[in-house]
């Protein structure tokens, strides 16, 4: 082998690692922008849930304690966290999952107030919280794909070697956690 064939070879195996570090890059980045689109919905959700919670508590004096966990766990789940943090973005999703169920069960108590239910204030909160709701799942898909292209192309061969060589790191998924999976039973709201 001559020396310029294996500088020819070098210049090439050069290229190529190049181009799969160009591409993990591009690939996290798709991914941490879907991140930020997730939430960019849930700040909406986060500004929405003070004009709910302000309107419920005048009409609903017997579920106290939900409002006063909406209001915490809102606080929790609101915390900035790094988005390059496997462990701090996982723990973000998860408190905004909680958040979820237990806000869905505020909503499901709302049922029982005809006259908050009536309350045109809280009917256009109701709308805009579904609409929220849908964009939050819609970009949830969006990072959760995102992800998953990012991770393969972290542990498949041989954007693993190049991954670990410049530090990018799988993305946790978007799921549920088991709380959020149960059915909400209006009994058990309405019984504590």
């Amino acid at each position: 082998m001559t020396m310029s064939t294996a500088l020819a070879i070098m210049g090439i195996l050069l290229v190529g690692m190049y181009s799969w570090y160009v591409t993990l890059i591009k690939k996290r980045n798709k991914a941490l922008e879907a991140l930020s689109g997730v939430d960019v919905f849930l700040r909406q959700r986060f500004d929405l849930i003070p004009n709910i919670l302000a309107i419920a508590q005048k009409y609903m004096q017997h579920e106290k304690s939900l409002l006063e966990e909406v209001t915490s766990l809102r606080a929790k789940a609101d915390q900035n966290y790094d988005p390059k943090s496997r462990q701090q973005v996982s723990e973000h999703l998860q408190a905004s999952d909680l958040l979820n169920a237990r806000f869905s069960q505020l909503m499901l108590a709302v049922e029982n107030y005809p006259d908050l239910k009536a309350n045109q204030t809280m009917l256009e909160a109701m709308q805009t919280n579904n609409e929220v709701e849908g964009h939050i799942a819609a970009a949830r898909r969006f990072y959760n794909a995102s992800v998953t292209t990012l991770n393969n192309a972290v542990e498949i061969f041989p954007g693993n070697l190049i991954a670990r060589m410049v530090g990018v790191t799988k993305m946790p998924f978007y799921e549920t956690d088991a709380l959020s999976k149960e059915p909400i039973k209006a009994s058990q709201i309405f019984s504590s």
